[in-house]
């Protein structure tokens, strides 16, 4: 342990050091958190009070997306919005290792349910007569462990590789939170060793993910040529949906973790672009796209402002 490090806790310089610009930061980015976290659970909630939707597969990985998008957002924004408002921005050596883990926790399990919703879409428009076959709740609970247990195997190998980095000081991370490469910026080893590592490790599997995602698209894209003009239409209508998504979180992914250890000065946009805004967006592509899931949200908020008038 001693070899390890000598830094007990770090200091984050955030976003901006400017006062003015921190305040408005503040409520910017509070702003953004709570139309994050309202917006998923209404998503949620809606999907489990709606019998129309409830028992979809589709909307099962909906629903459970919304609720890890809440979870990545949580683990980012709440310390960032704190910080705009103190003086003394800094994260314990044990905080920085717990943030490290569950983001990558989340955003692993995140890319598995991708995945498993690219698989459910390919299942319903390749193979329709077999999808509630294939497509059953015992397969869909499989597939929410096995993202979970990819989950935890990616944030424990991530928090192998931070917790090894011997970190002799200084303890200044020039970012809003503790993450891989702003930590080995800091290290006084050679991170030619570390480097690869966090880039097989990340990087190679978001690229390799994110090709799958589009192949397995285009072979959907193609396989409903031959559908009606209605069923393309919906088919394109909801794979666009998912195709939007999956590039909103895969593009900046692979930039942030498929490159050599290097911090450049637009990371943190990149990052909070990934981490705050991406998990925002979901749930709007989602709504705005999907004529059944507007429907069930009017039904649900009209049930829910009838029932409070009644009290």
């Amino acid at each position: 342990m001693q070899n390890r490090s000598f830094v007990n806790e770090f200091v984050l310089l955030g976003i901006s050091q400017n006062p003015d610009v921190q305040k408005v930061l503040f409520v910017l980015f509070l702003l953004v958190y709570l139309a994050t976290v309202s917006g998923n659970l209404l998503i949620v909630v809606t999907i489990f009070n709606s019998p129309a939707l409830v028992g979809s597969p589709m909307y099962f990985f909906l629903a459970f997306l919304s609720s890890i998008d809440v979870c990545v957002s949580s683990v980012v924004a709440p310390k960032i919005i704190v910080e705009f408002l103190s003086e003394k921005k800094t994260i314990s050596f044990a905080g920085c290792m717990i943030q490290i883990f569950f983001f990558h926790l989340f955003a692993g399990v995140e890319v598995i349910v991708l995945t498993a919703m690219a698989f459910d879409r390919y299942v319903a428009i390749c193979k329709p007569l077999h999808y509630t076959t294939i497509m059953n709740s015992r397969l869909c609970n499989i597939l929410i462990g096995v993202a979970w247990a990819g989950g935890l195997v990616h944030s424990t190998i991530q928090n192998a590789f931070a917790s090894q980095l011997p970190l002799c000081g200084p303890n200044i991370i020039n970012h809003f939170m503790c993450d891989l490469y702003p930590l080995m910026k800091l290290s006084c080893a050679n991170n030619d060793e570390f480097g690869p590592l966090v880039a097989s490790s990340s990087g190679l599997f978001c690229i390799l993910i994110f090709s799958i995602l589009l192949v397995s698209y285009g072979v959907i894209l193609f396989s409903i040529r031959g559908h009606s003009i209605e069923g393309q239409r919906k088919a394109l209508s909801t794979c666009g949906s998912h195709i939007a998504v999956v590039i909103l979180f895969f593009g900046p992914c692979t930039f942030e973790y498929a490159r050599p250890p290097m911090v450049f000065s637009f990371d943190k946009m990149v990052e909070i672009f990934y981490s705050m805004l991406t998990p925002l967006l979901n749930p709007v592509i989602y709504t705005f796209r999907n004529k059944e899931v507007k429907n069930a949200i009017s039904k649900f908020w009209n049930t829910s402002m009838a029932n409070l008038c009644k009290k």
